[in-house]
């Protein structure tokens, strides 16, 4: 169900998610929408009290998630701009040449264009195919090393798509999904979510056994996740 919480000038709606569990758990999904998951029966004020003790790890988190849908809704994809790449920022330069390509160099992101260097549609198509092909390049290496810790008879396939709820999925045919967005963060934030799928494929839930797999597999998941969760939000 849909509820509302304020605090001060803030006013955020968030879902409230009723199950059998002891303890309360707020997450922010990467389209930035708020989930809170809570015991049957709570009081009210105890949802109130635990969100309000939430509040700036949750104005952290919007702040984080919500630099992806700036860039991409924002960004005109033109000379100067500031675009994310492997949890750096990087200038972007567009310049005209004999063919279409896009490089990194000298700390910057190149666009050579056989069209108008301020026509941004076009930039952006070109920046969006090089990003693509850089996940699919940065993400099969990642999976290919971190694989060799596990040693399951048949390894799940990988898949790289856009997401909007999740970092990434394991499903039950056996694949991996990647979330295309993972491109901007740093290489070891992409090895986690990658651990943390296949670990999914002995443990499809979060139980004790789940994590004690992860930690055993990525023994410092949580510092990662940490990072990954608010390393731009600074």
């Amino acid at each position: 169900m849909k509820k509302k919480i304020d605090y001060g000038t803030y006013s955020y709606e968030y879902h409230l998610i009723l199950q059998e569990r002891k303890t309360l758990s707020l997450t922010v999904e990467p389209n930035c929408s708020i989930v809170l998951k809570a015991p049957l029966g709570i009081a009210e004020e105890k949802i109130d009290t635990f969100l309000k003790k939430k509040w700036q790890w949750l104005e952290k988190q919007l702040c984080f998630f919500s630099q992806f849908s700036t860039q991409e809704k924002q960004k005109m994809s033109l000379s100067g701009e500031s675009h994310l790449y492997l949890g750096r920022q990087y200038k972007l330069l567009v310049v005209r040449g004999k063919s279409d390509h896009v490089t990194l160099s000298c700390g910057k992101i190149q666009i050579t264009t056989t069209n108008r260097v301020r026509d941004s549609e076009y930039n952006k198509k070109l920046l969006d195919t090089w990003y693509k092909d850089r996940a699919q390049v940065i993400f099969s290496d990642c999976y290919t090393a971190m694989s060799k810790k596990f040693s399951y008879e048949t390894m799940p396939s990988l898949s790289i798509r856009k997401m909007n709820k999740r970092w990434g999925s394991y499903t039950k045919d056996n694949k991996i999904l990647l979330n295309q967005k993972l491109i901007f963060t740093s290489k070891k934030c992409i090895e986690y979510v990658i651990v943390h799928e296949l670990c999914h494929v002995e443990h499809r839930l979060h139980t004790s056994q789940f994590f004690s797999l992860l930690k055993k597999k990525y023994p410092r998941w949580q510092e990662v996740k940490h990072c990954l969760e608010m390393r731009f939000a600074k």
